[in-house]
């Protein structure tokens, strides 16, 4: 196989290998996408994002974690892509369709509507997801919502003093949610929320943008913060904006590091 163009790209230190598969059709395959992924023998991301032709947006944005899963959004990367395209552009997931914006260097997507129902988060049985009657340790009562995949935020005094390297792991593969969940721990401060994510399939990350819209989301519908609201991430901060039955907005930063070539044979 010819050596195929790459792009490292990331959002808020979020970082992405990005492969244009429109006009030359790539093959990915789990262990490919996680051998790729791999920080010391392959060329290293959180997300190796993939783009098709699609027949209902401007193209299809399919997304594999580090671990090789394949999951439904990434709110950082669907920057990202903007940004590559450096156009206002419609992106076709497996979570629904979105939208993304340029604007003095900043992208904003319209991430869609949240879902809050315990089968469309999915759980594994009916319970309150705007509290759910759960714990892990220290972490409780998290609420539950899907922004295009599934997110449990937990609200908690001191986010930086959270265990997410020990417990992350053990909430995102408990038997409650079938399809895991993206781990989200937040605290309060002037009117800004501070968030860490563990993200399902990839671990601890320096943002997550579809945790800063679910966590927002949860917030804002609880009354404990206003919209619009920011997000401050380890990598960096986004910009929430969300009201009760219409869509989340999200907007932030997109980079772009260098493009390369690679032989995809080489990675399985």
């Amino acid at each position: 196989m010819a050596d195929i163009e790459f792009h490292k790209m990331h959002g808020l230190g979020n970082d992405f290998v990005v492969l244009d598969g429109r006009a030359h059709p790539i093959e990915i395959t789990p262990a490919r996408a996680a051998a790729i992924a791999n920080r010391r023998t392959g060329i290293g991301c959180d997300q190796l994002i993939l783009l098709e032709s699609s027949e209902i947006a401007d193209l299809k944005m399919r997304i594999f974690n580090a671990d090789g899963s394949e999951v439904e959004a990434c709110g950082n990367a669907s920057r990202c892509v903007v940004s590559l395209m450096a156009k206002d552009i419609s992106i076709e997931t497996s979570g629904g369709v979105i939208t993304g914006q340029l604007s003095d260097g900043q992208v904003t997507m319209d991430m869609g509507q949240p879902r809050f129902e315990w089968n469309q988060i999915p759980l594994d049985y009916a319970m309150d997801t705007s509290a759910m009657p759960l714990a892990w340790e220290e972490l409780a009562n998290p609420a539950a919502v899907n922004v295009g995949n599934p997110h449990a935020v937990f609200l908690v005094d001191d986010s930086s003093a959270a265990d997410l390297q020990r417990l992350g792991p053990i909430i995102e593969n408990d038997v409650v949610f079938p399809e895991r969940v993206n781990v989200n721990v937040a605290d309060i401060a002037s009117g800004e929320i501070n968030l860490r994510v563990w993200e399902r399939g990839v671990g601890l990350t320096k943002a997550c943008g579809t945790g800063a819209c679910a966590t927002a989301v949860v917030l804002i519908a609880a009354k404990k913060v206003t919209s619009p609201v920011t997000v401050n991430l380890p990598g960096g901060s986004l910009q929430i904006q969300w009201k009760s039955g219409g869509n989340i907005q999200m907007t932030g930063d997109a980079a772009h590091v260098f493009t390369g070539t690679a032989d995809l044979e080489t990675f399985g």
